[in-house]
């Protein structure tokens, strides 16, 4: 089936970062199945990651159908490019028709995206995972891709300015291997097992990160633990 929309988004998104000078660095892209479906989940701290977490199945050659809240589809600029690249909407008082959807895709052969953290860390840590993308793979008898993305959140992220000027901002992608999730595993200790494959990624792709902060006013995009000056999870809960 012919791509009228996603392989020309992907080439704008390409020429985007090339005139940012991004530094881009993906790992494991291996992994990504040459075909059949998969759920690909990702680690949430940005509000592009989708496009990076896309990129890391390009050289495979495959597309990612990706679960967004529904308002991006009812944006006057994003809902139509949404549809054309044929991700899933997701209406959270009723996500029964996007898990069903989700679950005809895999069976047919398609790899869907999902950010099991369901909303963008402002600690840059993981969240807890909802267990929504371990059920998926297990119902449609297809693996879980874990990936993990850094640097992604000093381009976008909630709570700060867009910085899309020529920066030359790093962004290091860690794909994992594969996961079997078999209908006999328990559901949340699969999610367990996934976000613990995530945070042991999310840690690689923090120590390859070549950039460090430039001085005391850089050292938002840092988590607490690692010295930076982002917020606590516990202090992103109370503000919530």
């Amino acid at each position: 089936m012919a791509e009228l929309v996603y392989r020309p988004v992907i080439g704008a998104a390409r020429t985007l970062f090339k005139a940012l000078d991004l530094k881009i660095d993906c790992k494991g892209a291996e992994h990504i199945p040459r075909s059949g479906g998969a759920v690909l989940v990702s680690n949430h701290i940005g509000y592009m990651d989708f496009i990076f977490a896309g990129l890391a199945a390009r050289p495979q050659k495959r597309l990612v159908r990706f679960m967004a809240k529904e308002s991006v589809f009812r944006n006057k600029v994003s809902g139509p490019l949404m549809r054309g690249m044929k991700h899933i909407p997701v209406d959270r008082k009723r996500g029964e028709a996007a898990y069903s959807h989700a679950l005809d895709s895999l069976r047919s052969g398609e790899i869907i995206g999902v950010f099991p953290e369901a909303t963008i860390s402002e600690s840059f840590t993981l969240k807890s995972f909802k267990s929504g993308a371990v059920r998926m793979a297990q119902e449609a008898g297809v693996p879980l891709i874990p990936v993990a993305l850094w640097g992604t959140q000093r381009l976008w992220t909630k709570g700060h300015p867009r910085n899309l000027k020529r920066s030359h901002i790093p962004v290091t992608i860690r794909v994992g291997e594969a996961i079997e999730a078999s209908r006999d595993q328990y559901a949340g200790a699969l999610t367990r097992k996934v976000r613990e494959r995530m945070q042991d990624l999310l840690e690689t792709a923090q120590r390859a990160y070549p950039v460090r902060p430039k001085g005391p006013d850089d050292t938002w995009w840092i988590p607490a633990h690692l010295g930076g000056t982002a917020p606590l999870p516990a202090q992103v809960r109370e503000a919530g």
